[in-house]
């Protein structure tokens, strides 16, 4: 069983990366995949504990990115994986993940004033000493409900932080194809994040997004997730086989921020990824070099 999904302090879970290693042993995991959003720090620190302990350690990020679709209006926000399961990406990538970071702090910035234009006393300082170095929405959400301004993370989410909320404040985020092509160029392959969230299993829509995220370089999809029932998971095993998808999957987990989900299990006991898709993950990755 492995877990290539995962999240640790450094963007918005609350398990330190040693302490994730180590639950990862205590689940038994064959190998673990840290995806912290925008960053490798969490990888970068867990990676000799892993090594020391022996657990396979996966070098994975997930980037916010945006999508312009046909007849859709404005530019849809869609997550995407990276994996670089034999090393470490490029240089350059980890470059180009400083500036991800700098847009995201610009974004808590103008996020902390608009919240507090809306009656929330808030300063950026405390909020930051959630996030430390990678603070985002998950963090602010922790601290109106720390403050009391509402009674769980979800609602905070619902009632100020949602896309759709009113204090919702867009960030700079690459677009869709450039950091899938970013993500290839860095010697990595691309993979479509619980994409059950992409179109809420429209049957109609939802073939024709991801067909269209294809031809922008999409390289995989998460079959198995936490969200994904056993239909969702067939649903993108057969767009996989369709377009030449490589598999992942993992259970998105954060620590308390998503209290019933774990590590390896996802939620309940409904997750469970085989040993094959890394090697298959890996089998993609050698074809894609030569």
């Amino acid at each position: 069983m492995i877990d290539l999904h995962s999240h640790t302090t450094e963007s918005d879970g609350t398990v330190s990366p040693a302490d994730l290693v180590e639950s990862a042993l205590r689940a038994r995991l064959e190998a673990l995949g840290i995806t912290d959003h925008d960053t490798l720090a969490g990888y970068d620190q867990a990676q000799p504990l892993a090594e020391a302990r022996g657990l396979e350690l996966i070098c994975g990020i997930e980037l916010s990115t945006k999508a312009a679709f046909d007849g859709r209006p404005g530019r849809a926000s869609v997550h995407l994986l990276g994996y670089f399961p034999d090393s470490g990406p490029a240089p350059e990538f980890r470059s180009w993940l400083l500036e991800l970071q700098e847009s995201r702090r610009d974004r808590n910035v103008r996020l902390a004033m608009r919240l507090r234009e809306l009656g929330i006393e808030i300063q950026l300082e405390e909020v930051s000493a959630l996030g430390h170095n990678l603070t985002g929405r998950p963090h602010f959400a922790r601290h109106l409900l720390a403050k009391g301004y509402v009674k769980t993370i979800q609602e905070a989410f619902d009632r100020y932080l949602d896309e759709s909320a009113p204090g919702y404040v867009e960030r700079m985020e690459p677009g869709f194809a450039e950091a899938a092509g970013r993500i290839r160029q860095a010697g990595g392959i691309s993979s479509l994040a619980h994409p059950v969230r992409l179109a809420g299993r429209d049957p109609v829509l939802e073939p024709r997004l991801i067909r269209i995220l294809v031809e922008m370089g999409l390289a995989g999809i998460e079959v198995y997730h936490s969200d994904h029932s056993p239909e969702d998971a067939a649903r993108y095993l057969g767009y996989a086989r369709e377009y030449g998808l490589v598999v992942t999957g993992g259970s998105d987990f954060h620590g308390e921020v998503k209290p019933e989900t774990f590590l390896g299990t996802g939620r309940r006991g409904n997750l469970r990824v085989p040993r094959g898709v890394l090697d298959e993950l890996r089998a993609a990755l050698c074809h894609v070099r030569r």
